[in-house]
C-alpha cells in the first residue's frame, strides 16, 4: 500500500510538473526513487519501534512517528542535492524546506487516518463485544427455571440422570459467562449443543426427537461461541415446544469446497407466535457478529420449505488457530 500510493503521489507531482507535455518523466523517475526510499526506510524504521510506540501515548507516539519521517526525508533530501545537483531557481536550502513541509503534512494526513481507522475498529470491537453478552443474556431466562424444577423432580427418583444434568447446566453457563474467545472449535460447540438437548430432553421426554448428521473432519473448524446454540434453542422453543405432539430437530454439518454448511431444521413454528420476532432479532444478532468476524463470506439465512423451517449458516472453511483468523485481532 506504502509503494503504492508513494507512486501516486509521484504522478501527480510529475503531472503538475510538467509544462509542455502530460507527465515529466525524468522528474517523475528522480521523485519516485526519492519517494521510496523515503516511505520504505521511514517504515522500517517505524515498524522497528512499534513496540515501544505502543505503549506510548498518542501524542508522543504521533511526535515521534514525525520526527522519523522529518529527519529521514532531510537527509535523503540533502543526499539528492549533493548527488544530483539539480538546477533550482531557488537555493537548496528551500527545497529541502518544500520536501520537509510536504513530508509534514502528508504523515499527519496518515497517521489521522489511520487512528480515525483504528477508532472504528474500536468501536466494532466493543459492539461486537455488546452484542456477544446480549446474546450470552439469553440462556439465563429462557430455560433456567424449567431445568432446575426438571432437576428437583429428577432427584428422588433419578439422582444419577439428576446429577448428570447440574453438570450439563453447569458447563452451558460456564460457557455463557467465557467471553474472551472469539472463534472456538466447532466440536466444542456442538458438546455444548448435546449438553443443551440433554436437559431439553428431560423436560420434553418423548416429544423432542434429534436428528445429527455431522460429517467428520470438522471438529477444528473455527465458530464463534454461542452461534449454533441459539440456533438450537430458537428451534426447541418456536419449533417443538408449542407443539402438543413435539417434533424432530436436525442438526447437519458438512463441508462442501472453501465452505463449511451448518444447517439446523424444525418443525415450522406457527405464524401467530410471539415469539418469532424474538427469533428473527436471534438470527440479526448472530448475523452481525459472524459479519463482524469473517466479512462477507459468513452467511445466515433462513428458509421455510414443507412445513420445515431450516436456518443455514455457511462459514468459510478455517481451523482454530489458523493465521488467518480474525479472532488474532485484538
Amino acid at each position: 500500500m506504502l509503494v503504492v500510493t508513494g507512486e501516486l503521489l509521484a504522478l501527480v507531482l510529475a503531472v503538475v510538473q510538467a509544462d509542455e507535455h502530460w507527465i515529466e518523466w525524468n522528474y517523475f523517475g528522480l521523485l519516485s526513487l526519492f519517494v521510496q526510499w523515503t516511505l520504505l526506510t521511514s517504515a522500517a524504521a517505524i515498524c522497528l519501534l512499534r513496540h515501544w510506540l505502543a505503549r506510548q501515548t498518542v501524542p508522543l507516539a504521533t511526535a515521534t512517528v514525525v520526527t522519523i519521517v522529518l529527519l529521514d526525508v532531510l537527509a535523503f533530501s540533502l543526499f539528492a542535492d549533493s548527488v544530483i545537483h539539480p538546477v533550482r531557481a531557488q537555493g537548496p536550502w528551500q527545497g529541502v524546506a518544500k520536501n520537509l513541509l510536504l513530508a509534514l503534512l502528508i504523515t499527519l494526513i496518515v497517521l489521522r487516518y489511520f487512528y480515525l481507522q483504528f477508532q472504528w475498529q474500536q468501536q466494532q470491537e466493543a459492539e461486537m463485544q455488546a452484542r456477544l453478552t446480549a446474546l450470552q443474556a439469553r440462556i439465563h431466562p429462557h430455560f433456567l427455571f424449567n431445568s432446575m424444577n426438571t432437576i428437583a423432580s429428577l432427584i428422588s427418583v433419578n439422582p444419577e440422570r439428576a446429577e448428570d444434568a447440574v453438570l450439563d447446566l453447569s458447563e452451558l453457563f460456564r460457557a455463557s459467562l467465557r467471553a474472551d474467545d472469539r472463534l472456538i472449535p466447532l466440536s466444542s460447540e456442538l458438546d455444548l449443543c448435546r449438553r443443551y438437548l440433554a436437559i431439553e430432553q428431560l423436560r420434553l421426554e418423548d416429544r423432542l426427537s434429534l436428528d445429527w448428521r455431522i460429517d467428520e473432519g470438522l471438529q477444528q473448524q473455527a465458530i464463534p461461541p454461542l452461534t449454533l446454540q441459539p440456533l438450537v434453542e430458537n428451534a426447541i422453543y418456536h419449533g417443538i415446544q408449542p407443539r402438543p405432539e413435539g417434533g424432530t430437530v436436525g442438526i447437519e454439518a458438512y463441508r462442501k469446497g472453501n465452505y463449511v454448511y451448518l444447517m439446523v431444521q424444525n418443525p415450522r413454528p406457527a405464524e401467530d407466535q410471539k415469539t418469532h420476532e424474538g427469533n428473527r432479532m436471534a438470527l440479526a444478532n448472530i448475523q452481525s457478529r459472524l459479519q463482524a468476524l469473517f466479512g462477507e463470506a459468513a452467511v445466515l439465512k433462513h428458509s421455510q420449505q414443507n412445513d420445515i423451517y431450516t436456518v443455514t449458516m455457511r462459514l468459510p472453511w478455517q481451523k482454530v488457530g489458523d493465521r488467518r483468523n480474525p479472532a488474532g485481532k485484538r
